[in-house]
């Protein structure tokens, strides 16, 4: 559904991704790890077209995405940002129908199908009870998940989510993950997500891509990626990594200080 070849981008002089290549299919959930200021957050604003492309090509479903307008990227690939602050006198309702927005009349007139798919997103995110409360009153766990909703109402089979656990509680991010992981093996979305934390990685995600310092280093199901030979000298820091006693998968623990 996505594919990355050789990818290199750069802010300025600076190279922030290098040569970094990964596929990622339809019905799968694909992880990106890594240290702060590693690449992950510039890795998925290069694939939704938000910033250049130095070297490489990023294709969706065969099209190249920097010959699409962006009307058309639109139609392949929704992004879930980092927290944001959502228009706080918006009501939910309005605020995930701006995800239809590509697919409007010019006159920005809704179709019945339109509200269809607005409330069917709702009801995807259990959210739908909300749809006429202002955004400005809602949770940071109740915001997330309308942040996701209005990238449901977009109606495509990517699906781009940087950090978006981030500021939530455990009981708020074992539901947002379960829900993206019913997305992509229900729903069959292709689905790269940005993670911290490596153990709900290695729970929810079909595979993991490590990056570090722009380059991909790994890349594979939590057991080939997540080893402590190559988990310690990329977060600089003595690790330990077990199976885990309930599910079998990798569990990284710390063992000390960082390392300076």
């Amino acid at each position: 559904m996505l594919k990355i070849r050789s990818l290199s981008v750069q802010y300025g002089e600076r190279p922030v991704l290098r040569e970094v290549s990964l596929d990622l299919k339809r019905g799968e959930v694909l992880a990106l790890i890594g240290p702060n200021g590693s690449g992950k957050s510039t890795l998925v604003r290069a694939v939704s077209g938000v910033i250049p492309v130095a070297h490489g090509y990023i294709r969706v479903d065969g099209q190249d995405v920097t010959h699409l307008s962006p009307m058309q990227r639109a139609r392949k690939i929704a992004v879930v940002p980092q927290a944001i602050s959502l228009p706080p006198a918006f009501t939910v309702w309005q605020t995930v129908l701006m995800g239809r927005t590509p697919y409007l009349n010019f006159l920005g007139q809704l179709s019945q199908r339109d509200k269809e798919i607005v409330n069917q997103a709702l009801t995807r995110v259990q959210a739908l009870h909300l749809a006429q409360r202002q955004v400005g009153d809602l949770s940071g766990g109740e915001a997330q998940r309308i942040l996701l909703a209005r990238a449901l109402a977009q109606s495509t089979p990517i699906l781009l989510m940087d950090e978006p656990t981030a500021h939530l509680d455990l009981k708020y991010q074992v539901s947002m993950l379960h829900m993206i992981r019913e997305l992509a093996h229900h729903d069959g979305l292709a689905i790269l997500l940005v993670l911290h934390d490596l153990n709900l990685a290695a729970e929810y995600a079909d595979r993991l891509a490590l990056l570090a310092e722009g380059q991909i280093t790994a890349i594979g199901s939590a057991g080939e990626v997540l080893v402590a030979d190559l988990i310690s000298p990329t977060y600089g820091l003595p690790v330990q990594v077990v199976s885990h006693p309930l599910h079998g998968r990798p569990f990284v623990t710390a063992l000390g200080a960082p390392q300076v």
